[in-house]
């Protein structure tokens, strides 16, 4: 079976999703909600993703797509020149670890340039609107369906209130 290929986003109101290579909020129950989803799973993300992270993420197989040539990964991460051959990669590497799922964790540019392909999409909605440079893609909302919502008041940790929503995409027919 063809593992499905899930998007992971935090999301501000005005679509903003980093700033400078990081995230312009911190919400602690939204990272503990991406090792939940991520952990086990064959990561893809962006060389400034990864780079913004400042470590490898344990109990996931990262792949960087990149096209710097002299990009140095660290041990157990893996380099894609692309968005096509980090999906190639990513499906050979859940076949392995028996992963029903791909995540895309970013930036702006790959969650673009596979949006098209994303079957599902965990997107943490932060009731923010800050400054940013990095952006989710627009998206046509007709074409998913939602599945999953909760909503979610700052806890210790929080800069603002959130919701976590899941969808799957509308297959026609």
């Amino acid at each position: 079976m063809t593992p499905r290929l899930a998007a992971i986003a935090a999301v501000a109101e005005n679509g903003v999703i980093g700033l400078g290579n990081r995230l312009p909020w911190h919400i602690s129950s939204d990272l503990k909600h991406f090792k939940a989803l991520t952990l086990g799973k064959p990561v893809i993300m962006g060389r400034k993703t990864f780079a913004s992270l400042g470590r490898v993420l344990p109990g996931r197989e990262t792949i960087v797509v990149t096209r710097d040539s002299a990009f140095v990964a660290p041990q157990a991460v893996f380099v894609a020149p692309n968005p096509d051959a980090a999906v190639e990669l990513a499906t050979a590497r859940a076949e392995i670890l028996g992963a029903e799922e791909i995540i895309v964790a970013g930036g702006g540019e790959i969650f673009a340039a596979l949006l098209d392909r994303l079957d599902r999409l965990y997107v943490t909605f932060v009731a923010l609107a800050p400054p940013g440079d990095a952006f989710f893609p627009p998206l046509d909302w007709s074409k998913w369906r939602e599945i999953r919502r909760e909503a979610h008041a700052p806890q210790k940790g929080d800069d603002a209130s959130f919701i976590f929503a899941d969808y799957v995409r509308r297959r026609a027919g």
